[in-house]
C-alpha cells in the first residue's frame, strides 16, 4: 500500500495530498516532523539514517523525523513515529516550524513544513533497524561544531532546526 503525505500551503493549510515518492519526485511542499529528544545531562539523542533509505542515508539526523499520514494528527503521528523508530515515546512540545527545500543526488526533493518538537527521555532507545543505522546522545556545542566542520555527515533538515531548538533551551 502507497504511503500518503498532507500537501500544504505555506500556511500549513492542507490542500491536498500525494503518493510519498511521487511528492518526492515533483518537490511539492508536505507536512513534516522533527523530534529533538534530551536527556538529563543536556545530551541530544541523534542517528544515524539507515543505509538503504531513500535519501540522505547513513546521515547523522535528530532523534526521529517523518511525516504524519492521512487522516492522523499531528500529535499522533509524532508518538506514532517516536515509538515505530526509536523504540520509545515521551512528552513532546512544539518550539517551532519552518519551511525548507533540499535536493538529493538521486533525483528527490525534500520540500517540507517542518513542525519541530522537542521532548526529554532518560535510557537508551530500542530503535528500529530498518530506519536506524546507529545513534549516540550527544553534547550539543560539541555537535554543532562538527556539524561546522563537516556538515556533509548531517541531513539538510537537521542543521536548520538544530540551531533554532538550542536557542529554545
Amino acid at each position: 500500500m502507497a504511503e500518503h503525505l498532507i500537501l500544504v500551503d505555506e500556511q500549513d493549510r492542507q490542500i491536498g495530498t500525494g503518493e510519498k515518492h511521487a511528492v518526492h519526485i515533483a518537490g511539492q511542499l508536505h507536512r513534516a516532523f522533527s523530534i529533538f529528544v534530551f536527556n538529563s545531562a543536556g545530551k541530544l539523542l541523534i542517528h544515524q539514517r539507515a543505509f538503504h533509505k531513500y535519501h540522505s542515508g547513513g546521515l547523522w539526523t535528530n532523534t526521529c523525523c517523518s511525516h504524519p499520514r492521512t487522516g492522523e494528527t499531528l500529535n499522533e503521528s509524532i508518538h506514532r513515529r517516536l515509538m515505530e523508530e526509536m523504540g520509545f515515546d515521551c512528552t513532546l512540545e512544539e518550539y517551532f516550524s519552518f519551511i525548507y527545500r533540499a535536493e538529493f543526488e538521486n533525483g528527490l526533493i525534500e520540500h517540507e513544513l517542518d513542525h519541530v518538537f522537542v521532548g526529554h527521555y532518560e535510557g537508551d532507545p530500542n530503535p528500529n533497524p530498518e530506519e536506524v543505522a546507529a545513534w549516540k546522545w550527544a553534547d550539543p556545542a560539541m555537535l554543532q561544531q562538527d556539524i561546522n566542520a563537516h556538515p556533509s555527515r548531517y541531513t539538510p533538515w537537521f542543521k536548520l532546526a538544530l540551531p533554532g531548538v538550542l536557542r529554545r533551551l
